[in-house]
């Protein structure tokens, strides 16, 4: 669940973008991104992919029964990919669009996308209070982007 929509309760184009991000990493690594899950230093599953594909130990990021039968270029492009989806700011997450242009394009294009930004690493209360007090009064809206609206 992307975190303007877990805090404030805002949902946009970029909040599934957000969970395909997560979708992506758990399926690389083998592992739930929950609670329950913790790596070194106390981190979640999107905080311990960032940290690994940050010191250049991607790789180390994959499941083990994944390993030999994939191909590590495309795997850190996967990783790269989820990464750049599970940015804490919406506006700073692609498009759907342009994920399935990366995902279709040689790896060349995708050197010159910004570099995914190191998540936030705090309790789930901890993140809600820093985006509710990061939004702005009078939008319905973290990125200013959409409005939910339930029913007519």
């Amino acid at each position: 669940m992307s975190p303007e929509y877990a805090c404030e309760g805002y949902f946009s184009i970029k909040s599934d973008v957000f969970s395909f991000g997560v979708v992506v990493l758990e399926t690389i690594s083998g592992r739930r991104n929950s609670r329950t899950t913790v790596f070194e230093e106390g981190l979640n599953l999107l905080g311990h992919a960032w940290r690994l594909w940050y010191e250049d130990r991607g790789l180390e990021f994959i499941d083990p029964t994944l390993k030999e039968s994939c191909n590590p270029t495309e795997v850190l492009k996967c990783i790269y990919l989820g990464l750049l989806c599970v940015q804490d700011d919406p506006v700073d997450r692609p498009t759907m669009p342009n994920v399935v242009l990366m995902l279709s394009s040689s790896n060349e294009s995708t050197a010159n996308q910004s570099l995914p930004k190191k998540p936030s690493f705090f309790s789930r209360s901890s993140s809600c209070e820093a985006a509710s007090s990061s939004s702005q009064g009078g939008f319905s809206s973290i990125n200013m982007i959409t409005v939910s609206t339930v029913g007519r």
